[in-house]
């Protein structure tokens, strides 16, 4: 089977982590349970009718994806035992599953199934090469169609659940034993559904083409009393087989912006994962979420687990994408403490979603706390349930119409084919939240940090500001234009659209590592929030401390560090280091270099430092603070970025990330980008002391409104961060700070791959750049400027020059010159200005500024 791309592979460009979903879904179930062929039947109807919410490529015919998800139809089975040549077992003790296989290699795939069922205890009883119509799909799809296969798998002696469980473990195996193999085409190799209560049927194919290219769709014994469809809109990616949808469990309208950080967090829980349920299977299943998927492939694999560790479906979907719950959003309690004891240890799966989730009983749909997908419902007398991306996808009678609906922000529908009934939202919530004490346990063992009182700075020194301001590259730009602003109003200063300074990496001035990397946005079919008017269903809220077991329930999940704000001030700190709980042992890691050793240092304190953290969660710590207060005339600060993501991908690695709360002491951060770039690398809170230090200072000098007390300055600092924050999540379609965490949002520009690699795991750098050694040396230039030489201990700072074009500053492309030539040309009508002004700013070869400036045209060897 040849992929229009190896999904597994960056690519020019292509990065895998881009690969996003906009899509049409849809389900269609008989409330009462009665099976029938026409329920399949109207499922593909509603399928074709969501035509439109699919695409295509430049083949017109080969579409991006479509598929069904229904019961397993046993009648239709067993009608082709022959084909199977096996002879069935009653419904239950069997399972079925349709496979993609690499036609050269099919025989060698199956054998693996087929041993490694063996050894898990099961039997495969056949294959059925499932008949399809390649003339029905456009060519592109067809060159890379693959061989499609049913197996039959039996195991009489586990109930469903625990044989769909052995299923897992089946798969999992047989899928790393696949990608073990040598042969060339083993990423085409997959297993589309494996159950013994659903089966799957999908592929790279328009809406309209299901039916023509799978002629078992069409056979009348081929009965559910529930499907669910998909038509796939691959969002600024590339199309394949094995990622259209419906997945194993659902289907997916939207896009999950966090991917990158519940991928991370999923990867450090292995190492806590136990169940009785899995036993010692559990480590078969890892890794749970499979990289080179799709984020909605993603989810699922993520579902999958928790669903299969015994969890209901509805208490499942709630976990990954609860509805918003702050303070200012009305609930009930009960309901409050269940999403927050989980958020204890449970990510939002955050994004734009509409979601449709089968298990084979029962079946439901759910919207993100945005509401930012359609989906709508109608119920009739006859008792069908119809659920879509839009109304009107079936010809119903308006006669037989008992309710319509929509699904609005963070609401679920479900409905229950063996209790024969529809749940709605109330119901569903009321039902789960009240499972255990979940309120109970929150208001028992939450810790909060209040925040603020006490000694705001606790450790001013003004005699060494200066010092320390030219050792972290502050500027008095930074002071005047940034931080006195944020502290004064409470809001971080608006400045105007774009930036005409060089690029961290083309610039002559030493740069922070926080100028090297660049915030992503929403894509197009993604619409931003806006954090001001939709603060309702955003949160700052989180947790620091270790997390539990996710396939558990104790009380002590709940038991972690509540923060309103990732902003600590010194108090806060105090507070956290104080802290006499076991459960909250606070450790200590310096975070400074020996300059002495030069460019080397960097490497050897960030080999220390990941080090010492491993070592200090092994002993039973369960907050590390990377503090640079040591930073003095022999040492320099780590860079806090590469400090802190170093140190969380170093966690990661090993397992260990979900017992350990990082907390960040540094003199560094002072910015909202640089705030959010920290948490988007997964730390959990920051106290950026020298800033706070700083507006003391500003304040006693007069320059800070008087009519304000420090108390008030240092709440207008931690409020601009805070709105700043939310400003940034909002951008990406992204409501809670939980969620961001760790997500990387972000893409390094001017830094070499080897420096990504290993620091900056999964990141995307696609020009590549400077590596370690030049982000040391651009560290010991400010520490020289500050402790090396006299005068920066009594100078004042720098002036910056990167919000206003200064002299002695960043070099800019819009310069005083150029602006007079362009001024002075449009108001005499001088084209002998013009072309003065054009030179100026086309000749960028002394001075580069912008990526294309590094771009000249080819003259020689061209025609015409």
């Amino acid at each position: 089977m040849k992929q229009p791309r190896d999904l597994f592979q960056a690519e020019g460009l292509y990065r895998p982590a881009f690969e996003h979903d906009a899509c049409g879904i849809g389900f269609v179930v008989n409330v009462e349970g009665r099976r029938s062929h026409q329920i399949v039947q109207q499922a593909i109807t509603v399928l074709e009718r969501l035509h439109h919410r699919g695409a295509a490529g430049s083949d017109p015919d080969t579409g991006d994806g479509a598929g069904i998800l229904m019961q397993m139809p046993d009648t239709f089975l067993r009608n082709r035992a022959e084909e199977f040549n096996a002879e069935l077992p009653p419904p239950g003790e069997y399972a079925a599953g349709l496979v993609f296989l690499p036609e050269e290699h099919a025989s060698r795939c199956m054998e693996i199934v087929e041993r490694v069922a063996l050894e898990e205890g099961c039997r495969v009883l056949g294959w059925r090469t499932v008949p399809v119509n390649r003339d029905a799909i456009g060519q592109v799809a067809e060159e890379s169609c693959p061989l499609v296969k049913q197996v039959l798998i039996a195991n009489p002696d586990l109930s469903p659940a625990a044989f769909d469980r052995k299923l897992y473990v089946i798969r999992r195996q047989v899928e790393k034993a696949i990608l073990r193999e040598a042969f060339s085409s083993k990423a085409d190799f997959h297993i589309v559904s494996l159950s013994c209560r659903v089966i799957n049927y999908k592929g790279m194919l328009t809406a309209g083409q299901l039916l023509p290219f799978y002629p078992d769709l069409g056979q009348e014994d081929l009965q559910s009393c529930l499907a669910a469809v998909h038509s796939r809109y691959s969002t600024n990616t590339f199309p394949s087989w094995p990622l259209a949808q419906p997945f194993r469990y659902l289907c997916h309208n939207g896009e999950i912006n966090t991917l990158r950080g519940n991928i991370n967090k999923m990867m450090s829980r292995h190492s806590t994962l136990f169940s009785r349920v899995w036993g010692e299977d559990i480590e078969k299943l890892l890794p749970i979420v499979i990289e080179g998927g799709s984020d909605s492939a993603c989810f699922d694999n993520m579902l999958e687990l928790l669903l299969l560790s015994g969890r209901s479906l509805a208490h499942s979907i709630l976990m990954m994408i609860p509805e918003a719950w702050g303070d200012k959003y009305y609930m009930g309690h009960d309901r409050r403490g269940f999403y927050e004891y989980h958020a204890n240890f449970m990510e939002p799966w955050d994004g734009p979603a509409a979601m449709a989730f089968t298990d084979g009983t029962q079946i439901g749909g759910i919207l993100d706390r945005n509401g930012l997908r359609p989906s709508r419902y109608t119920l009739t007398k006859s008792g069908l349930l119809v659920l879509a991306s839009e109304t009107g996808v079936l010809d119903l009678e308006p006669s037989e119409i008992v309710k319509r609906g929509r699904l609005q922000p963070g609401k679920m529908l479900l409905v229950d084919t063996a209790r024969q009934k529809v749940i709605y939202n109330d119901a569903i919530k009321a039902e789960v939240c009240r499972q255990q004490h979940y309120r109970r346990w929150v208001e028992a063992n939450r810790i909060e940090l209040q925040g603020f009182g006490g000694n705001l700075t606790a450790q001013h020194n003004p005699k060494t500001l200066t010092q320390r301001y030219r050792a972290f590259g502050y500027t008095q730009e930074d002071l005047d234009l940034l931080l006195v602003p944020m502290a004064a109003n409470g809001t971080e200063p608006i400045g105007s659209m774009g930036n005409d300074a060089p690029l961290a990496v083309l610039s002559d001035q030493p740069q922070l590592l926080f100028n090297y990397f660049k915030q992503m946005f929403a894509q197009v079919t993604n619409p931003p929030i806006d954090p001001i008017r939709e603060d309702l269903v955003m949160s700052l809220t989180s947790f620091l401390g270790p997390e539990r077991n996710i396939l558990d329930e104790t009380p002590e999940h709940a038991h972690r560090l509540k923060l309103r704000s990732p902003v600590l001030t010194d108090a806060d700190m105090q507070r956290i280091r104080d802290c006499k709980l076991e459960e909250f042992r606070c450790a200590n890691l310096d975070m400074t270099f020996a300059v002495g050793l030069g460019v080397k240092g960097l490497r050897v304190a960030m080999d220390q430092l990941r080090q010492s953290a491993a070592n200090a969660v092994r002993e039973g710590y369960t907050v590390l603070v990377l503090t640079d207060r040591g930073t003095n005339a022999n040492r320099g600060p780590v860079p806090s970025l590469l400090a802190v993501s170093g140190v969380v991908h170093d966690l990661i690695r090993r397992g260990i990330r979900n017992r350990v709360g990082i907390v960040l002491e540094s003199g560094e951060p002072r910015e909202v980008n640089h705030m959010a770039l920290l948490l988007s690398y997964g730390v959990d809170a920051i106290n950026p002391y020298l800033a706070l230090e700083s507006l003391s200072e500003r304040y006693a000098e007069g320059v800070l409104p008087q009519d304000l007390s420090l108390q008030d300055v240092v709440e207008n600092y931690i409020k601009a961060i805070d709105k700043g924050i939310l400003k940034i999540l909002s951008k990406m379609g992204i409501s809670t700070l939980r969620s961001y965490r760790g997500a990387q949002i972000y893409e390094a520009v001017g830094l070499a791959q080897d420096l990504v690699d290993e620091y900056f795991t999964k990141t995307v750098t696609r020009i590549g750049g400077i590596g370690i050694e030049e982000v040391a040396r651009e560290t010991l230039l400010r520490h020289k400027d500050a402790f090396g030489n006299q005068r920066g201990r009594t100078e004042g700072l720098p002036t910056g020059g990167v919000y206003a074009y200064r002299q002695e500053g960043e070099r800019h492309l819009w310069t005083p010159e150029t602006i007079h030539y362009l001024q002075q040309a449009t108001s005499r009508n001088d084209r002998g200005l013009y072309d003065a002004f054009a030179q100026i700013i086309n000749d960028q070869e002394k001075r580069h500024v912008t990526l294309r400036s590094l771009f000249d045209f080819q003259t020689e060897g061209c025609e015409g």
